[in-house]
């Protein structure tokens, strides 16, 4: 080999180790499903990217799966919503500090028969009293996502009994949001719902929103960067590039530019 050859090698090698590099910059957020069956991060995700070159891969779970992956060291990034498990989750020392990020609400839905006779009622608390003392059928994502730990609260606030009922009214389906929906229709069960997948969601048949406006439905949005002391291999950098990203003004306006049917599914509020 000449003096040229083994220049011009080393050049291509060169190139293709920067390339691979380049390629395999990249971060992985856990989060929920509604984030990502809302069609949110395919909206936001390629500006960040753009901007950074940093990819991002997102595995979107229930929120309580998507806490449990961060605290294996599966994640470099969690983004959820459910406040209390998320503070919980930086007590333990799992992550390093939770942002506010964005908010909408929780809705019911249900079939236009109303079954329950509740539609209309925005005091949800008695709205789910009612599903419970009826017996109406209700489809529960039973899977410790955020919105089943929301659901479950409600019934609590209710004083309703609801894992009692289990197999009978009270239909626990253990699958997403959008799954969930699928069930609730075809059995013409009330659900609850995050108001950005039910945007998103094609298949309502004759359901509509049967209560909504409640202060008990607001729905908080929340982003921390997983702790590299626990889990070494984490990528701080980059995560925290992610999250400065999502909290700036740049983020931030992303977010809310992001609708469906001429509707904002999400509304920022990072401080």
């Amino acid at each position: 080999m000449n003096r040229f050859s083994a220049s011009l090698l080393a050049t291509l090698l060169i190139l293709s180790a920067t390339i691979a590099s380049a390629a395999d910059r990249y971060i992985v957020v856990a989060s929920t499903t509604s984030t990502e069956n809302s069609g949110l991060f395919s909206y936001i995700l390629p500006i960040f990217t753009e901007k950074s070159g940093i990819e991002v891969r997102v595995v979107a779970k229930g929120t309580g799966k998507a806490i449990r992956m961060a605290q294996d060291g599966d994640a470099d990034v969690l983004f959820v919503h459910h406040k209390p498990s998320e503070e919980k989750f930086v007590a333990e020392g799992y992550g390093l500090q939770r942002f506010d990020v964005m908010y909408n609400d929780f809705i019911l839905v249900g079939p236009d028969s109303d079954p329950a006779g509740i539609s209309g009622n925005s005091d949800i608390t008695a709205v789910f009293k009612k599903i419970g003392d009826k017996e109406a059928l209700f489809a529960s994502r039973g899977d410790d996502s955020g919105t089943h730990k929301k659901e479950q609260g409600l019934w609590k606030e209710a004083g309703i009994d609801q894992e009692a009922a289990s197999g009978t009214w009270y239909r626990a389906t253990g699958q997403g949001m959008g799954a969930t929906l699928n069930a609730a229709v075809a059995m013409g069960a009330y659900a609850l719902s995050d108001r950005a997948t039910w945007i998103a969601y094609k298949n309502k048949g004759d359901f509509t929103i049967s209560s909504e406006g409640s202060p008990l439905l607001f729905n908080q949005y929340g982003v921390i960067m997983v702790n590299p002391e626990k889990h070494p291999h984490v990528k701080a950098e980059d995560g925290q590039a992610f999250i400065d990203w999502v909290l700036s003004k740049e983020g931030q306006d992303a977010i809310a530019s992001f609708k469906l049917d001429g509707q904002q599914l999400f509304f920022p509020n990072a401080q």
